[in-house]
């Protein structure tokens, strides 16, 4: 079960590139076997978000939402900034209706070799690992991480319509103030880490 976090720590970010930089220093620092707990309302940065940590990881660039496919894996690249390194996950589980569900696509097959992130994974993904990051992205202005309707996957365009290739910043991210929220479960993050990297402006 989800149990209690042992810290939490909230950024304030201006920018998509502020919420880019942040998440390249959080990537900079995982290592094999975390898993990454990703929740906001769609247009809170949650790519962008996912995008950096794939810069700090040193994966192939092109993250894009694996919405329609579900699950997205990046490689490690032997002449980025950490060859060797890990591989990134990329899951989205907003279709995934429970933890079954998610034991379904296999993801024990790749969470010890990689860093695993899992948009819309609160309570379905908590028995993969005792530890895990809880990253909530919150838009100043929007619905406190909670999906609109009107803007559900549901809704949006068949996947032929995706755009294709590298993706600076998703095109649903704009630049309004938003706040992100980390939280640190089991031992794997029993101390709340310093995050070196972060850069100035971003507190």
């Amino acid at each position: 079960m989800p149990g209690s976090a042992q810290w939490e720590q909230t950024f304030h970010v201006q920018t998509a590139e502020q919420t880019h930089q942040l998440a390249a220093a959080i990537g900079s620092v995982l290592e094999a076997g975390d898993l990454l707990v990703l929740t906001g309302e769609l247009g809170a940065g949650k790519t962008t978000f996912t995008q950096g940590l794939g810069e700090g990881l040193g994966v192939r660039a092109g993250i894009i939402s694996p919405t329609f496919v579900l699950v997205r894996i990046h490689p490690n690249l032997s002449d980025g900034p950490r060859p060797g390194g890990p591989d990134l996950v990329h899951v989205d589980a907003y279709r995934l209706g429970s933890a079954s569900e998610i034991d379904d696509i296999d993801l024990e097959n790749t969470m010890d070799s990689s860093v695993t992130v899992v948009e819309w994974g609160r309570e379905r993904v908590e028995h993969l690992s005792d530890s895990r990051l809880e990253i909530e992205l919150h838009r100043r202005l929007g619905s406190a991480g909670l999906p609109d309707a009107s803007n559900s996957p549901h809704n949006r365009k068949p996947a032929d319509s995706e755009p294709s290739g590298v993706l600076d910043f998703a095109p649903e991210d704009d630049d309004e103030p938003r706040s992100i929220v980390i939280r640190g479960f089991g031992p794997r993050w029993a101390r709340q880490p310093s995050w070196p990297g972060i850069p100035e402006g971003i507190s």
